[in-house]
């Protein structure tokens, strides 16, 4: 049991699955690369909200437009 900790523990503490370049300008294409996926990620949320709004306002219409003819048909 003490060789499979001991095992997990210098897995976990070298960490071999992670790489890390010596020469820096290999972050660049990842940096770009997060650069557009968050910049992707913004804009489709800032697009759900537009929609979202729109369909806020036809829904308000809506339920003004029916809460009218309820009150037209009770006159």
């Amino acid at each position: 049991m003490f060789s499979l900790l001991s095992i997990l523990n210098s897995f976990v503490l070298y960490m071999p699955f992670l790489y890390f370049p010596e020469d820096k300008s290999e972050y660049i294409p990842a940096g770009i690369t997060m650069s557009l996926f968050i910049l992707a990620a913004i804009l489709t949320f800032r697009l759900i909200k537009k929609i979202s709004k729109k369909q806020e306002a036809k829904t308000k219409e809506l339920e003004e437009q029916l809460n009218r003819e309820h009150q037209k048909e009770h006159l």
